[in-house]
């Protein structure tokens, strides 16, 4: 098992570390000044060359890239980079970045985790129930809606809800039509996070339904679930102590995966309902051009995957005994 762990988490610091050249490396070819971006595009030629050099922006590409890391001192002389916590200034807030990034990424985080609470559990009973009777009243229903669930994008899945539910034109005003996490209005926090929630969990259960129905489907054709069944043993016994387990190993993987899919990929919803998250903030940066806010955040949310796709290997080694920890 430690050799296990060893040998993800090198291939963690090895898909960082190419991450990271690759991003550096496409904002620094890509069209574009920094420089024009933080001083405006009326800035004088002089103004530009003394940002270039008050900033560091003249010197070599790989100088600055290792700069950036934190392997060597900078343009001041001064050991400030990536590895020391330090990911530069944000032209687009006028602040250092790690003061304003670590309260989206908590944004997003929470509303993230309290989707997936929500998610897991719930894909895991509705594929469950649907595959284990093929062809049922059940099964038809769950899977007609976890089709039209999927088949919604989620600004679609948003505006529907906030048109039932906080416009007032169809039902009265039940829930706040934003969720900006202010707890100086009239609505609480936990009203506010209720529509993107929802809108998130629309989107992503009807997919994992699907894939744990489709398993459950195929194991309930086992031969040792028919033994089972031979030997006399309940059917509530057959689907949870035989079937369950073996059903879920396929798609277990796929449900942890959920996870970075949230953390990465919440931007609409987060436009939708004006939330201040992390998936917003990497929109804004990269429409204004800061560079130091896409970097940062981009390598937060590899990290993110990557820590994800090991849990789920190691989940899934455990549902399964027939791998080994190698």
């Amino acid at each position: 098992m430690a050799r296990f762990f060893a040998k993800r988490v090198g291939i963690l610091l090895f898909t960082m570390l190419v991450v990271s050249f690759i991003l550096f490396a496409t904002f620094e070819f890509a069209p574009g000044d920094q420089a024009i971006s933080a001083l405006g595009q009326y800035a004088t030629k002089d103004e530009l060359a003394k940002y270039h050099q008050t900033h560091g922006l003249d010197r070599p590409f790989l100088a600055r890239y290792f700069e950036w890391l934190g392997v060597g001192p900078n343009y001041n002389g001064e050991w400030k980079g990536l590895l020391q916590g330090d990911f530069g200034y944000s032209h687009r807030w006028r602040a250092d970045v790690n003061t304003f990034i670590w309260d989206r990424l908590r944004n997003t985080t929470f509303l993230a985790l309290l989707a997936f609470a929500i998610i897991a559990p719930l894909s895991v009973l509705f594929g469950v129930v649907a595959g284990m009777r093929e062809g049922s009243i059940v099964d038809r229903v769950v899977s007609v809606f976890s089709s039209i669930t999927t088949s919604m994008p989620e600004f679609a899945t948003g505006v529907f809800l906030m048109t039932i539910f906080a416009s007032g034109t169809v039902l009265p005003v039940l829930l706040p039509g934003t969720a900006t996490l202010d707890t100086g209005g009239d609505w609480s926090l936990a009203a506010q996070l209720v529509l993107p929630v929802a809108t998130l969990t629309a989107y992503y259960l009807g997919y994992l339904v699907r894939m744990v129905r489709a398993s459950m489907v195929e194991v309930m054709t086992r031969p040792y679930v028919r033994t089972a069944v031979l030997k006399g043993l309940s059917f509530p016994d057959v689907v949870v102590k035989h079937a369950m387990r073996n059903a879920l190993i396929t798609p277990f993987t796929a449900i942890l995966l959920q996870l970075n899919f949230l953390f990465t990929s919440v931007v609409v919803t987060e436009a939708v309902f004006a939330f201040p998250g992390f998936g917003r903030m990497i929109v804004e940066a990269a429409l204004y051009h800061d560079v130091a806010t896409v970097q940062a955040a981009t390598l937060f949310a590899v990290f993110v995957v990557v820590t994800s796709q090991i849990v789920g290997d190691f989940t899934y080694m455990l549902l399964n005994p027939r791998i080994r920890f190698t």
